[in-house]
């Protein structure tokens, strides 16, 4: 897993818990925090990490992972190039991410092993698709979702349905609602 998730995932510890709970979290699961941006890191250290904060706040591991991903989406975005908002919306943007997205970061980064998305279903409203990963991280797909409909200032419906009990396939309705 490409650093800058774990960089941003303890920033955004730190802000919405404090530093105290960052560095208790930190220490709870072992973990030195030593992560650059560029580097490359066993996601198993980061479900430690997640982990380790859910017993310090008592939320659970599958509502911080969405909070995370909700609030890492603006972070993300930023670092990729330009694109004009106006040419997107929620479902459309879910669609660049695997067509464009994804495959720029295997170029940048051949190491890399982002998740898949395969797309089942899409209208102008509603977007079904798979999200797999052999990291089964689908809750911080679904804050990413949500974090895009708040960039795009879409209300959106969503529909998580577990398609395996490891969570490493997962399928996603999302629907586009009007006012």
């Amino acid at each position: 897993m490409k650093g800058i998730i774990f960089t941003e995932f303890l920033d955004i510890v730190e802000h919405q818990f404090g530093l105290q709970v960052c560095q208790q979290m930190l220490d709870d699961a072992g973990d030195q925090g030593s992560y650059t941006s560029v580097g490359s890191y066993d996601h198993r250290e980061l479900v430690r990490l997640i982990s380790s904060l859910s017993a310090i706040t008592g939320h659970s591991a599958a509502s911080l992972q969405e909070r995370f991903g909700e609030a890492v989406f603006p972070r993300l975005l930023s670092n990729l190039p330009e694109m004009p908002a106006e040419q997107y919306h929620t479902l459309s943007f879910i669609n660049r991410v695997e067509a464009h997205i994804h495959t720029e970061v295997k170029k940048l980064y051949p190491d890399a092993n982002p998740p898949k998305f395969d797309f089942l279903s899409q209208t102008e409203s509603t977007l079904i698709m798979d999200y797999k990963s052999a990291r089964c991280m689908g809750h911080v797909c679904l804050g990413l979702i949500k974090g895009c409909a708040v960039h795009f200032g879409d209300r959106i419906a969503i529909e998580m349905i577990p398609v395996s009990g490891q969570q490493d396939h997962v399928r996603f309705k999302v629907e586009r609602l009007t006012e």
